[in-house]
């Protein structure tokens, strides 16, 4: 177990390398100097050029990027040039509410799309399958800069029975977490409902059902249980993709979290907090995936007994 942890940890190392490299890049090509939006265009030159050497701005850009690296390495991911603060505090002050929002979606797709594909594949051909993919579909589609704002005209100005924005209770939590979840459960319910086709079609299960065993009991035990076994792969792909992808639904709704962070650090032309943001993101993304493939190898024995 210990390996195949070790194995994977070094793989991820080339992957955020990457990432890392790519972000520099990019953000180092596009034109536009943080230090003028910083100070403004009626700045001293000589103010530009003490600010410049103090973000180690004027230096190469090879050199730029091997001191990046080197603080990295570190746990020093710079000082924002936006919030004149430190990048891990300013990405720690955001992290925990792109981990509430990005939790309560996981958690209310997993808890529909399970029951919804497990009833779809139990009456395959009859209406409530035919409805139940329709709605799928339609949720996998749906794009979120429609679906947030469409929300918002509905439950917030509409009725007035949620807040529009910002982050606080319960309430706030709703509408921002629908729609980021609806997505991910149109997807995992087809998932679930063709994982559960094949399995009902196995000859475990026509041996169970030989037997006298109960349908229900069939369906949720025997069928569900190795079902499930494709749909946690995707499941933990889902999760760590929500971090991305609550970038724009954050934006949407106001919510304090990273990915509203990562929109300011690139309208700032701030370098190091866009960085940090993107690193962040991806050192979750890959953790969640890592996790996932973990589990996975640990709940399938021909995994285990392959590696």
């Amino acid at each position: 177990m210990l390996r195949r942890v070790l194995r994977h940890v070094v793989l991820v190392v080339p992957t955020l390398l990457g990432v890392l490299t790519l972000v520099f890049a990019f953000l180092h090509l596009v034109p536009g100097d943080p230090v003028e939006i910083m100070l403004g265009e009626s700045a001293a030159p000589s103010d530009v050029a003490a600010l410049r050497h103090d973000l180690g701005l004027d230096r190469p850009l090879p050199a730029q990027y091997a001191r990046f690296l080197v603080r990295v390495a570190h746990g020093d991911l710079g000082q924002s040039i936006a919030f004149r603060a430190p990048v891990t505090a300013v990405i720690g002050d955001r992290y925990p509410a792109t981990l509430e929002l990005a939790a309560t979606a996981f958690l209310l797709a997993l808890s529909l799309a399970i029951p919804l594909g497990v009833v779809a594949a139990a009456r395959a051909g009859s209406m409530v399958d035919r409805l139940t993919r329709i709605a799928s579909l339609a949720g996998a589609c749906l794009p979120t800069f429609w679906l947030g704002p469409l929300l918002i005209l509905g439950f917030s100005i509409g009725l007035g029975w949620l807040p529009v924005s910002g982050r606080g209770g319960v309430l706030h939590l709703v509408l921002p977490a629908v729609t980021l979840a609806l997505g991910m459960l149109g997807v995992l319910v087809r998932l679930v409902r063709a994982s559960m086709l094949e399995a009902l079609g196995q000859d475990y299960v026509r041996t169970a059902r030989a037997k006298g065993t109960p349908g229900w009991r069939v369906v949720t035990v025997h069928a569900l249980r190795n079902a499930l076994m494709p749909v946690a792969t995707v499941a933990g792909l889902q999760a760590g993709a929500l971090l991305a992808g609550a970038i724009l639904t954050e934006t949407i709704f106001a919510w304090p979290g990273l990915g509203r962070l990562v929109v300011e650090a690139i309208s700032a032309r701030d370098y190091p907090l866009v960085q940090g943001c993107v690193l962040t993101i991806g050192v979750s993304y890959v953790s969640v995936n890592l996790v996932t493939d973990l589990v996975y190898q640990a709940i399938d024995p021909r995994l285990r007994d392959a590696d």
